[in-house]
């Protein structure tokens, strides 16, 4: 893959994944506030979620991007892709719901305490954050700086790992909204 695809199989993934996590906001309160019959979170929970952890992926994405453009400065950039560059197959199983078992910290548990409308401007924000660092890192500089992700034994990932798997930790959480709905749909009266 070259790094003009891998941008915009990124900037894709993020805008796609996130336009359809935007549609759960218009869905009916009701299915919104469901609670499976197994436990889990409503869809308004994990809404909440994913606005806690994009938070604190783009803390160490902000990080990364200036670390990154600082060693641009420094350092001849890569012009070509390997496969440690990205780890495709592995961040694509973070956005497989159930595909691994996921600790996930207790800062990131939805309280309920946001209101909706919070949250979603929070997501959109949060996207177009995503977006404006990919441009910033548009010449191969989010490849110069990695950070560890304990996550699916990741290891060190780059800058543009981290952007993908925010993007693909929200594709992980559109499976279970999907089940949740599918669950209120099916459920007796």
């Amino acid at each position: 893959m070259t790094l003009p695809a891998l941008i915009a199989e990124i900037s894709t993934s993020l805008t796609g994944t996130f336009a359809r996590i935007d549609t759960w906001f218009d869905k009916d309160a009701r299915l919104r506030a469901y609670r499976p019959a197994a436990g889990g979170w409503t869809i308004d929970e994990v809404l909440e979620h994913i606005g806690l952890t994009n938070h604190f992926l783009l803390i160490l994405i902000a990080k990364g991007t200036t670390k990154a453009l600082q060693k641009a400065a420094l350092t001849e950039l890569p012009t070509t892709l390997t496969h440690d560059d990205f780890q495709l197959d592995k961040l694509t199983e973070i956005g497989q719901h159930q595909s691994f078992a996921w600790v996930r910290p207790e800062h990131m548990e939805p309280t309920g305490s946001k209101p909706l409308a919070e949250v979603r401007m929070q997501l959109r924000e949060q996207v177009q954050q995503c977006l404006g660092y990919l441009e910033q890192l548009k010449n191969g500089e989010g490849l110069l700086y990695k950070t560890t992700m304990s996550v699916n034994s990741l290891g060190k990932i780059n800058v543009y790992e981290y952007l993908y798997f925010l993007a693909q930790h929200g594709r992980r959480h559109l499976t279970q909204l999907d089940k949740n709905e599918l669950e209120f749909a099916t459920r007796p009266r």
